[in-house]
């Protein structure tokens, strides 16, 4: 089997002026070229299609929604006194408090956020939950939603 390199058409066309283009003044403009940059690459496009799909990185679709950033690291109740270690008031105004696990000594706690769960029970062991951005404790009931 005779398998030969297919010439360049520049190698071709060495003694004509406008390598098949046709007449000199039709080939000039970067329109015949198809716009500049990357025209023509557009989602129905098939002018540079080969180009695109050989690229790594996904250049057609939408990015997706995104969450806002928390600004806040969880903790949960069950590390609390772990955290207090013997002192009866805690600072960690950049955690949420979950209500995961038991608490039994009274501590108060000055946090960012904390759950319903969370604050019923500190409450339940003595102890009380303090927002650093000064807005009172708004679930004040005595028991935990299921």
């Amino acid at each position: 089997m005779n398998i030969r390199k297919k010439r360049k058409k520049v190698s071709r066309m060495r003694g004509s002026k406008t390598h098949g283009i046709g007449f000199m003044k039709k080939g000039r403009g970067s329109g015949h070229r198809g716009g500049k940059g990357m025209a023509g690459t557009g989602k129905r496009a098939d002018h540079r299609k080969t180009l695109i799909l050989n690229m790594e990185e996904e250049y057609f679709g939408k990015e997706s929604l995104k969450a806002k950033p928390k600004n806040y690291t969880i903790i949960n109740v069950s590390d609390l006194e772990r955290l207090a270690d013997g002192k009866n008031e805690l600072n960690i105004n950049k955690y949420k408090i979950l209500g995961n696990g038991e608490i039994k000594s009274a501590l108060i706690i000055h946090a960012k956020s904390a759950s319903k769960k969370a604050i019923v029970k500190v409450e339940k062991a003595g102890g009380k939950i303090l927002f650093d951005n000064g807005r009172p404790n708004k679930f004040n009931e005595t028991s935990p939603r299921s």
